[in-house]
């Protein structure tokens, strides 16, 4: 079992990173004692997760009065109705200030449930049990809630701290293929905008990490989750340098929203959206050609993930979806790029001229 601390003074909470953990009743003993408070649970899951980890996650909470809701799975729902669902429940059954809400599922049931407990009664504490690699590395970490809008992604939400998150390395051995791969492109950009060597450590171990290889998963969760944990510390509310965590994420952003949400994961619009930074990052001159060329390569072939954004996205489009995006500061777009693999950067000057150059070489970025 491997601990990592959110270092948020009163509202820090710890990470735990290990296998077994739903079955580990010492762990909900101390858990109980030392993070909840002594109300009531409610499980939020969803329908695909519900029948996997549902019964395991109700006999961790078995000494307390537990109760579940089971949303409909999916990008495509997570929605103001969805959250209103769990609303519904929690005023019909008269549920008080003690209650705890737990995310159990992947980033959009963690996203949706962390909204819901920051809104409910003016805020009741939430805990994240994540069961997908997205997740445990990135989006249950952090305190970022909410949900999308047909006119963008994660428009609609709030900073909300959970008080603890559990992130159970079994679950993932019933994680599709494309699901690993999708979150290999969220612990690719750690690397990319934190810290070299480990970008290069993840192309090198590719084959292991695509297959789930438990170790090394658990190593990689566990450094995503401090790299995150200690950004976090520092930039609670993204004003500055948690800015950074978005790298590929205003172009893959852009690329949910104009495709509908579901039909790509979020992790593989990140990963198109990565080598589209990383090739408007070469043509400004930030970083070498070559480098660019590795990101893609390693994103690509190692992981296997497509990094062709789809043909049908015109540049208007791209552009109208852009300037909404929650990085755009006084009508000025703003993009995380990179300075060097393992130096990720803000810029906000971009010439017009370049970024339409990246959009225009879509099926030929980094080359």
């Amino acid at each position: 079992m491997l601990t990592v601390n959110v270092e948020l003074g009163e509202r820090g909470y710890p990470i735990v990173i290990g296998a077994g953990l739903l079955g580990d009743q010492g762990l909900a003993a101390r858990i109980g004692q030392e993070v909840l408070r002594q109300g009531k649970i409610v499980i939020v899951t969803n329908d695909v997760v519900a029948p996997l980890y549902l019964e395991k996650a109700e006999a961790f909470f078995a000494d307390r009065d537990c109760a579940s809701i089971v949303l409909n799975d999916g990008e495509a729902h997570k929605t103001l109705a969805a959250v209103d669902t769990i609303y519904d429940f929690l005023l019909s059954n008269k549920y008080d200030r003690h209650t705890t809400l737990v995310a159990l599922g992947g980033g959009v049931v963690g996203d949706i449930t962390g909204f819901a407990a920051a809104t409910y009664l003016r805020g009741i504490d939430f805990v994240q049990i994540p069961t997908t690699l997205l997740a445990q590395v990135d989006s249950s970490v952090g305190g970022k809630t909410g949900v999308n809008h047909r006119l963008g992604k994660n428009m609609i939400g709030a900073f909300y701290q959970p008080r603890c998150v559990i992130a159970d390395t079994d679950v993932l051995s019933t994680l599709p293929a494309r699901e690993i791969r999708a979150g290999l492109a969220e612990v690719t950009k750690y690397g990319l905008i934190r810290d070299a060597s480990f970008f290069h450590w993840l192309g090198d171990h590719a084959a292991q990490l695509v297959s789930g290889d438990p170790v090394l998963m658990a190593e990689v969760i566990q450094t995503c989750c401090r790299i995150k944990a200690e950004v976090v510390a520092e930039d609670e509310r993204e004003s500055g340098v948690r800015a950074l965590l978005n790298l590929g994420h205003t172009f893959g952003h852009a690329i949910e929203t104009a495709t509908g949400y579901g039909t790509w994961l979020h992790g593989e619009t990140v990963a198109m959206g990565t080598v589209m930074a990383a090739d408007l990052s070469a043509r400004i001159g930030w970083i070498d050609p070559e480098d660019a060329r590795l990101i893609r390569r390693i994103l690509e072939q190692n992981f296997g993930m497509t990094v062709v954004p789809p043909a049908d996205i015109t540049i208007e489009r791209y552009l109208d979806l852009m300037a909404s995006d929650k990085k755009t500061e006084q009508g000025k777009l703003r993009f995380i790029l990179l300075n060097a693999i393992g130096q990720g950067a803000i810029a906000s000057d971009i010439e017009p001229g370049q970024l339409v150059a990246t959009l225009e070489a879509a099926d030929r970025l980094c080359e």
